[in-house]
């Protein structure tokens, strides 16, 4: 496919390294209409309007496309993280999240909880999705917003559906993901851990290290983190797991929620989906009530141990008050410096009766 002339440093740089791949830019109407036109979605007398970013995400280009008569969401994924292209990443995620999503096509119950797939360019690493509408994503949480029953219910309504429909039906070539598994275990489990890592705490906000001593300095509990890492995210299992269960990956819509950005998705431990949940809603400061409810409509399957759900719950906290992956958090040190004692109680100590924000 024709290409627009390089303007940006990245697309320069794709196009150094990918000269005959399509590349997904706010802003290239033409470019885009183009490529719609060859996918077959846009019609000969219809044209691209607006080509604007949807949502703040990190890690792609993700853009919300719109016609004379129809809207897309376009994601991109490049061979680095989009907000930081300093950063490389799996280039593959696309393809990734573009077999969970037909993974998922067969199971109603899942798929409608999801934005729509309809189309894709796997040689771009480019999905076309159904627009479900402008609406945040749960993001606000962090800022003091609670979320509804009802919402709780579909969630932990959907993971179960995904978690249990599938089970078993690892295809014969698996899938496992194991880059960015790698990606995402460095961060939650290594990185956050290791004194030297290169991310200046005090910078964050002042006293955030101090409070990250006690864990930095506790070796049993670093040692359950590594076993944790190595025994339960990256051992492989025979449930199909989002990957990345946490506010941003759900959107609100007047239909319910949507449940998007599956490119961490791999066959594992269900336990992994939901203790990262029940972290969000820790460090969202959800009531104790709410917590329960979740955990409580998540239907279990045999075999799912509620401690070590309980203890990624702690893990995933921990990196997301000391780690790279920073949240926009609307509260202060002491709070977070509860979180993380909450952290080290839940991984060497995990409990339900701890589920209660300090």
């Amino acid at each position: 496919m024709p290409m627009m002339c390089p303007t940006s440093p990245e697309r320069r740089r794709f196009a150094a390294e990918h000269p005959d791949v399509f590349f997904l830019e706010a802003g290239d109407c033409a470019g885009i209409e183009a490529f719609l036109r060859e996918l077959g979605l846009l019609g000969a007398e219809e044209a691209v309007q607006h080509a604007e970013a949807a949502g703040a995400g990190n890690m792609n280009c993700t853009l919300r496309v719109v016609s004379g008569r129809s809207s897309w969401i376009l994601k991109q994924a490049r061979p680095w993280v989009a907000k930081y292209p300093q950063f490389a990443a799996p280039w593959d995620r696309a393809l990734r999240e573009l077999e969970f999503y037909r993974f998922v096509g067969v199971v109603p119950s899942v798929a409608r909880q999801m934005p729509r797939l309809i189309a894709a360019d796997p040689d771009a690493r480019l999905l076309v999705l159904e627009d479900v509408g402008a609406g945040a994503d749960l993001g606000g949480i962090y800022q003091g917003d609670s979320l509804t029953e009802p919402v709780v219910n579909a969630l932990a309504s959907y993971l179960g559906s995904l978690h249990g429909s599938l089970r078993g039906r690892v295809p014969a070539g698996g899938f496992a993901n194991r880059e960015m598994r790698a990606l995402n275990h460095t961060h939650m489990f290594r990185l956050p851990l290791e004194p030297d890592n290169g991310l200046d705490l005090e910078a964050l906000l002042p006293g955030l290290r101090s409070a990250a001593e006690p864990l930095l300095a506790d070796a049993g509990y670093r040692n359950a983190v590594r076993r944790l890492g190595e025994d339960v995210y990256l051992a492989d299992g025979d449930c199909l797991l989002h990957g990345d269960f946490f506010p941003g990956s759900v959107l609100t819509t007047p239909d319910g929620p949507r449940v998007i950005d599956a490119e961490f998705a791999f066959f594992g431990r269900p336990e992994v989906d939901v203790g990262v949940f029940v972290a969000h809603l820790l460090l969202g400061r959800q009531p104790s009530e709410l917590i329960h409810r979740f955990l409580d409509r998540y239907p279990r399957l045999s075999g799912f141990e509620d401690a070590v759900a309980l203890q990624l719950a702690g893990i995933e906290m921990m990196r997301r008050l000391i780690g790279y992956a920073q949240l926009p958090l609307g509260y202060g040190l002491e709070a977070r410096r509860a979180l993380l004692q909450l952290s080290r109680r839940l991984v060497l100590y995990p409990d339900r009766e701890l589920l209660s924000p300090p």
